[in-house]
């Protein structure tokens, strides 16, 4: 978990994950890339120390070259507080669409994980329109980190896990186990019953505990909890034993078969007050 990337929009919620990301760095001692993503109709590569060629009306051409002189000052300042520092950072300014521009960066520089913060988002809004974030959730290669408010990895003392601990869940446990130790954290498995799925607690507990076992889990506890809904019960759980931040895998449904089936990842991801990691099951 070295090389930690922040997509960054200058907005609160991108700061508060620029926060945290960098109590990251400092405890893996890792690389910290910021990249800010302006989101025009043309898709050209701009770096922070160069030049950039626009096309178009020419009154679109000067507000985006204003734009970019502003967004340089606040890059620059930014780079200025981050000298002489337990970690590496650099920045990167990209035009195109947020999402093609975090998921092009994720690749060239084979991110360990994605910080990025989000809304969040309900109703008519989240089914017809969604976020990049929640892309970046379904699809992003790397673990992924959201964050809501403002938290550091120190205020992280305790993480959920919820899941139903089959086979397919056991390729996220790796990176899920080194976050973990990094932060010191305590590691709740859970697994939600619900009257459409149900499991008898018997046969939820040895899945558990065989789960544990293959994994060598240490610092942890399970539990098995009863709700109307996965995605009600992770978060009322995490409410109600006050859990520091929420851990589930993602599929990377797209289309129609995913507005059928959706997510009850993104859907904690949009709902969540807590810091929600996720990982896409491959």
């Amino acid at each position: 978990m070295k090389t930690i990337l922040v997509p960054f929009d200058f907005s609160e919620e991108a700061e508060n994950a620029l926060e945290f990301a960098k109590g990251l760095a400092t405890i893996v001692h890792g690389n910290l890339k910021l990249l800010h993503v302006i989101e025009i109709p043309t898709a050209q590569n701009f770096n922070t120390t160069g030049e950039v060629g626009l096309g178009g009306e020419e009154i679109n051409n000067i507000f985006i070259v204003e734009l970019v002189e502003k967004r340089k000052k606040q890059i620059a300042e930014i780079k200025e507080k981050h000298q002489n520092l337990p970690y590496k950072f650099s920045t990167k300014m990209v035009f195109g669409n947020p999402y093609a521009g975090i998921s092009n960066e994720v690749s060239e520089i084979k991110a360990d994980i994605i910080i990025m913060g989000s809304k969040g988002s309900s109703g008519l809004e989240e089914l017809l329109i969604g976020s990049n974030t929640e892309k970046v959730v379904r699809h992003a290669k790397c673990p992924v980190i959201t964050i809501k408010g403002r938290v550091l990895p120190s205020d992280i003392k305790s993480i959920i896990l919820a899941s139903d601990f089959t086979e397919d869940n056991g390729e996220i446990i790796k990176p899920l186990k080194t976050l973990q130790e990094s932060l010191g954290a305590e590691l709740h498995l859970i697994k939600v019953n619900t009257p459409n799925s149900f499991e008898n607690s018997r046969d939820s507990k040895a899945k558990i505990k065989g789960f544990i076992a293959e994994h060598q889990l240490d610092h942890v506890t399970f539990e098995i909890y009863n709700c109307d809904s996965e995605e009600d019960g992770i978060i009322q759980y995490a409410e109600d034993n006050n859990i520091d931040m929420i851990a589930m895998a993602t599929h990377g449904r797209t289309g129609f078969m995913h507005l059928l089936s959706g997510s009850i990842a993104e859907d904690v991801v949009n709902h969540s007050k807590r810091p929600v990691w996720t990982m896409k099951i491959k």
